[in-house]
């Protein structure tokens, strides 16, 4: 499957709105594994200085993604494909 990062602006969000962003976002991504599209949320990283969220997904396709979010009713500005680079260091420690 293919990462995708989505793009989303969340000016004024308080740590409890964004906990529940991102649970809506795990909720949708597996409802729609379990109807035959898998997607699957990886992490997010939010930056408050920018109210500026990324929010990694893997799917087929950014329409799933794009539709994982909209059932979801969360905001975001754009869905790109992106490359999830781990530290290399961090998989050979566990």
């Amino acid at each position: 499957m293919t990462v995708y990062a989505v793009d989303r602006m969340l000016p004024g969000i308080t740590m409890e709105a964004l906990a529940g962003a991102q649970a809506a976002a795990i909720g949708e991504a597996e409802r729609s594994s379990a109807e035959g599209t898998p997607v699957r949320y990886l992490r997010s990283v939010f930056m408050p200085g920018d109210a500026r969220c990324l929010c990694l997904f893997e799917a087929e396709s950014a329409d799933a993604v794009r539709r994982v979010n909209d059932r979801a009713a969360l905001p975001y500005s754009a869905i790109s494909e992106a490359m999830d680079l781990p530290n290399p260091s961090a998989a050979r420690a566990g």
